[in-house]
């Protein structure tokens, strides 16, 4: 028996993410919790308020052409 939660994932990637078909089923499952916001192990998502405090710390600057 299958550990995982099938119509959950597909709806999640297809509803959710918008994946056409194609693409949810040659991700693999490591990906798609990457791409839901739940990789195990790692650092949650980027918050809207965590990417303004960096905004704030790092701000563009005249003349800066955002290549690195």
């Amino acid at each position: 028996m299958s550990r995982f939660d099938w119509p959950a994932l597909i709806e999640a990637g297809t509803r959710g993410l918008g994946l056409p078909p194609r693409e949810f089923w040659a991700l693999t499952p490591a990906e798609l919790r990457l791409m839901l916001g739940r990789a195990q192990g790692g650092a949650a998502p980027l918050a809207r308020a965590r990417l303004d405090d960096l905004l704030r710390a790092y701000p563009d600057r005249e003349g800066d052409r955002g290549d690195g």
